[in-house]
């Protein structure tokens, strides 16, 4: 485990804001038609004319800026020569690396007009990362954090991923401890003040199971049922416990 002072936090905020900007920039973008080649090349132009790096691109030879899923792609989606479809959802993961920290984190968007079905799978993923985050403070342990999150998909009738985690962040982009979205009340590691940890729930439609697909990096849905995914990177600082990235800049559609 990892501790940070709040010199080293503030950096990671600094990364996480940019990682933040970047996301609200091709928010802008997430229409019918878009290309996700186009999607990873605003992003990977955005972070280096603001001073940071992506930390994708090389990282475990990723090929990319950002990872870009669709629909029952769970995660690590590779941008490729398609356009975006309407009704479609696509989850954007980005991250930058800037003075020697990391940020990273991801929103799911709809493309369009979006069904009832991925309306709800959107809405209470995204509830569920804000109910982690809640767990995630001094007096807490790690478990508490995917009991929580477990709990309350399980009750809206979705499934967490229980193979993929969230993380520690600083010097490297993957850190421990590792932070399963399910769990055990009261068991783990304690939190900590000084702790920055990335929190993503990611949850699946129908069956908890994935299966890598032929590129290598893409994980998909096992029943071919949709997926989404949120993360944010937090820190706890003086006993409290700090958002560091922000959905702030994302667009909202009308």
């Amino acid at each position: 485990m990892l501790i940070k002072n709040k010199e080293e936090i503030n950096l990671i905020k600094k990364s996480s804001i940019l990682t933040s900007k970047t996301l609200g920039i091709i928010s802008e973008y997430i229409n019918p038609g878009e290309n996700l080649l186009k999607l990873d090349k605003i992003a990977y132009e955005y972070i280096n004319d603001n001073g940071g790096k992506p930390a994708f691109l090389g990282l475990y030879n990723y090929p990319n800026t950002i990872c870009t899923s669709i629909n029952n792609e769970v995660v690590h989606g590779i941008p490729r020569n398609i356009n975006l479809k309407e009704g479609d959802i696509i989850s954007i993961d980005c991250g930058v690396l800037m003075n020697k920290y990391y940020g990273e984190h991801a929103y799911t968007f709809g493309v369009g007009e979006i069904s009832n079905i991925k309306k709800k799978l959107l809405k209470y993923t995204k509830k569920s990362l804000y109910i982690g985050i809640k767990e995630s403070k001094i007096g807490k342990k790690i478990g508490d954090i995917g009991y929580k999150i477990n709990k309350y998909i399980t009750k809206k009738g979705f499934k967490v991923v229980k193979d993929l985690f969230g993380h520690g962040i600083g010097r490297q982009i993957h850190e421990y401890p590792n932070i399963p979205n399910y769990g055990k009340k009261n068991t783990g590691i304690k939190i900590k003040n000084g702790m920055v940890l990335s929190i993503e729930p990611i949850v699946n439609q129908g069956t908890s199971k994935i299966k890598l697909s032929k590129d290598k990096w893409t994980y998909l849905t096992k029943d071919n049922l949709l997926s989404a995914h949120y993360e944010h990177n937090i820190a706890i600082i003086d006993n409290k416990t700090k958002i560091l990235s922000t959905f702030k800049y994302i667009r909202k559609k009308k």
